[in-house]
């Protein structure tokens, strides 16, 4: 007896959240939970004016905290949601949303050394750009001296400073990051692995997932900066294009490293640097040195995230031992 589409709808969501009896998330069910986590993370953001009708906040700075506080509270949600439905015991949930401790130092400098590849260009420009301001300060009769240290020291202290007070600081470095790490890799990654979905399509999969929480900056850029719609959806279509392919990088770091901090490191660092510099109108070495730094990042991509330097055994596992195992006692428990 074949059902309609209607009936398997129903027939699904009647199941068990948790999984199915032969001990695997459905695609469904992964896919859905998926879904419902990246369109929470944008609803809750407007959850205190449009569902509490809480008044409007009386600066920017007390806006801005209110969305860090949503932005956590959807957090929260999505990883109780993943640890609701995924198979696995209470215990090990830290594991397999990549919160550890092991091997947090090669977690941290192999990621971060390779994502700076892709800057190679913007680092190089910048360092022509300091030696210049050397050359200007000793052509000028300057010399490194105490007095210049300690200079050079209150105006870092002096940055420091104001940049820790700044929200927005806050926003893209700190608060971004680990939100969206916490929901589109901890909490959504190790979902569409138990649902059946090969490693490499959830590396492209994830980050659709991952682009549908930026689609809210149309109607900001559109609405409140008075940008014409072709406009806007020009801006809008670059963000999304860079939000997906740094959403299957971050996503392919956390496969295989089976650590959290590595994508997360990668992205505070992405959003510090902003886009690659591709080319100078001042020197054209530094699109050589773009090039030859994109040509490095690609040969040391697989080298510099093999498994066994982020966990003490492998056993030919191409990905974090933990996925291995966790998917071997799964497949043991379905049999």
């Amino acid at each position: 007896m074949s059902l309609s589409p209607t009936s398997s709808i129903g027939l699904l969501l009647q199941q068990p959240l948790t999984m199915e009896q032969d001990g695997v998330v459905s695609k469904p069910i992964a896919v859905i939970a998926s879904i419902s986590m990246a369109l929470l993370y944008v609803a809750v953001l407007y959850a205190p004016t449009l569902l509490l009708r809480l008044p409007p906040p009386s600066s920017f700075t007390n806006y801005m905290i209110r969305r860090f506080l949503c932005a956590v509270v959807s957090s929260i949600i999505s990883l109780l949601i993943s640890a609701l439905i995924l198979p696995v015991q209470t215990k090990e949930l830290f594991g397999v949303y990549g919160i550890r401790v092991d091997h947090i130092w090669q977690a941290v400098i192999f990621p971060l050394s390779l994502t700076s590849l892709m800057y190679a260009g913007y680092l190089f420009h910048k360092s022509l750009l300091l030696l210049d301001s050397w050359r200007e300060h000793r052509s000028s009769g300057g010399s490194l001296s105490f007095a210049s240290c300690k200079y050079f020291s209150q105006c870092f202290l002096a940055w420091l400073s104001a940049i820790s007070s700044n929200v927005l600081v806050w926003r893209n470095y700190v608060v971004a990051p680990i939100t969206e790490e916490l929901v589109f890799r901890a909490g959504m990654i190790p979902l569409l692995l138990c649902g059946g979905f090969r490693p490499y399509s959830v590396i492209l999969l994830c980050p659709i997932f991952f682009s549908l929480a930026h689609l809210n900056h149309f109607m900001e850029i559109y609405a409140k900066q008075n940008y014409r719609i072709k406009k806007a959806v020009m801006i809008i279509g670059l963000q999304l294009g860079y939000t997906v392919i740094f959403g299957s990088y971050a996503s392919f770091l956390f496969i295989r490293t089976g650590h959290l901090i590595s994508p997360l490191v990668a992205h505070i660092f992405c959003n510090f640097m902003g886009l690659p510099v591709l080319f100078s109108r001042r020197n054209g070495i530094v699109c050589i040195a773009f090039i030859m730094g994109f040509l490095g990042f690609l040969w040391l991509l697989f080298p510099m995230t093999e498994p066994h330097l982020y966990n003490d055994t492998i056993d030919n596992c191409s990905y974090w031992q933990g996925h291995c195992s966790w998917s071997q006692g799964i497949e043991r428990s379905s049999m």
